[in-house]
């Protein structure tokens, strides 16, 4: 195993991918190849947390592709089953969108395709909740950012998108690398480096490719001090990583 060259604070974020009010997971996104591994997020999300999970990652897919809160219900089920906060994605593209999310009971909301498509909505967002209450997600393919639930491909490219957004004082993001997300193929370090140096002074969540405990203790590795936390899916799911033992080693 990869040695921990240092122990910052690091939180693993088990995802939970809602799509018709189970849990799944997406494959690069996809929606046409679903792999459903519970039919109570509530449960699962119980189940992460008595693993010992600190934070859980929620995604409302058909949010995300609609472009409206969804699976609001199950969100709440989620919320109400576990102590632990979550955040939560997936089609919050308006201010009473922001609201139903934080009365489902979530810590905090992820913002991908309307930070992009309506800069000034990020700021309207971040004047009503706070800063701490929303994060940007982008999601990259070949370094360009990819919105509605990663149907549309853009040419913005994610560092500048990024960049703007830092310029504006949002001090958290999520950076998914569509190509690795789940395909157990090991994060895109070098892309998550980048990303992290354009945000330097802002907290980078990595998602997208981890398979191992070592993919882990290697993003926490990179001399990169904003790295908060990874995001991880279907290594959990599959039972490539045990989150207890992953867990022990940053307690």
């Amino acid at each position: 195993m990869t040695e921990i060259r240092q122990k910052p604070d690091f939180t693993v974020f088990p995802a939970i991918d809602v799509r018709g009010g189970k849990c799944v997971r997406l494959i690069q996104g996809n929606y046409d190849k679903q792999i459903t591994y519970s039919d109570s997020p509530a449960s699962q999300a119980a189940l992460w947390e008595k693993q010992g999970a600190h934070f859980l990652h929620i995604v409302d897919l058909d949010g995300a592709k609609e472009g409206r809160p969804v699976n609001l219900k199950t969100i709440e089920a989620i919320t109400k089953a576990v102590k632990i906060p979550c955040q939560l994605g997936g089609g919050i593209r308006s201010i009473d969108d922001a609201h139903l999310a934080f009365n489902a009971g979530v810590e905090r909301i992820i913002v991908g395709t309307a930070a992009c498509e309506n800069p000034e909505f990020v700021e309207e967002l971040v004047q009503k909740f706070s800063h701490e209450k929303v994060v940007i997600g982008i999601d990259a393919k070949n370094g360009k950012a990819s919105v509605r639930g990663w149907l549309k491909d853009t040419n913005l490219k994610a560092t500048d998108l990024a960049e703007e957004f830092a310029r504006k004082g949002i001090n958290r993001f999520i950076y998914t690398d569509i190509h690795t997300d789940g395909m157990l193929s090991g994060p895109n370090f070098s892309a998550i480096s980048e990303f992290c140096d354009a945000v330097s002074g802002a907290k980078v969540i990595a998602s997208g490719g981890v398979a191992s405990t070592d993919d882990v203790i290697k993003l926490m590795n990179l001399a990169k001090k904003n790295i908060e936390g990874v995001i991880i899916g279907k290594a959990l799911y599959d039972g490539k990583i045990v989150l207890s033992d992953l867990v022990k080693l940053f307690s």
